[in-house]
């Protein structure tokens, strides 16, 4: 990736208000509403919030990690997300939920107040629990790597990036590149 540029991109329909934080390589994606009145959201490097998506503060702050995909519909309410995690398409973490890094958290599932999810888990259901264990490093952070490339594309009016042979052949050398970062991390450990 270009570490170089530090665009947000933001689409139209795109609200945002009050104290929120965003890192570099961050895209919004449209009808995405951010709102933090009386504490704070964080969104981490390279982290996507897609289509519809609510994020709003609870009894505390939001915290979004790097390299995270909170897909469509989703609401984010005072929870706190690790790194390189997935939101399913219309989950709901509430107030005080923590989501560890490398999670996927199933579509429709809602993650109850409180909640912890340990790192490298895959939660599914109403009320959400942990269904498996597995290092979600690779595919999640390549998932909000190609929002990111995505990104880049709008913001020069092309959107057909992941049509592209480019695209795809990048995208073979991140996959190649993440399963190295982690297979070492795995080794050293």
């Amino acid at each position: 990736m270009n570490d170089s540029v530090e665009s947000l991109f933001r689409a139209p329909g795109v609200q945002v208000y009050g104290d929120v934080r965003f890192a570099k390589g961050i895209s919004l994606w449209p009808n995405a509403t951010i709102r933090a009145e009386s504490d704070y959201v964080a969104v981490g490097a390279y982290s996507n919030i897609q289509d519809f998506v609510m994020v709003h503060i609870g009894i505390g702050p939001t915290n979004i990690g790097d390299y995270c995909s909170i897909t469509h519909h989703s609401t984010i309410h005072g929870a706190t997300i690790g790194n390189n995690c997935l939101i399913g398409i219309n989950a709901t973490i509430m107030d005080g939920a923590e989501i560890g890094d490398n999670c996927i958290v199933a579509g429709n599932s809602i993650v109850k107040e409180g909640t912890v999810i340990p790192p490298n888990s895959i939660a599914a259901g109403v009320p959400a629990t942990v269904r498996a264990t597995r290092n979600n490093y690779v595919d999640n952070k390549l998932n909000a790597i190609s929002y990111y490339e995505n990104a880049l594309g709008y913001l020069v009016g092309n959107h057909r990036v992941w049509a592209s042979d480019d695209y795809k052949t990048k995208m073979a050398k991140h996959r190649l590149r993440l399963q190295a970062e982690l297979q070492n991390t795995v080794t050293s450990a």
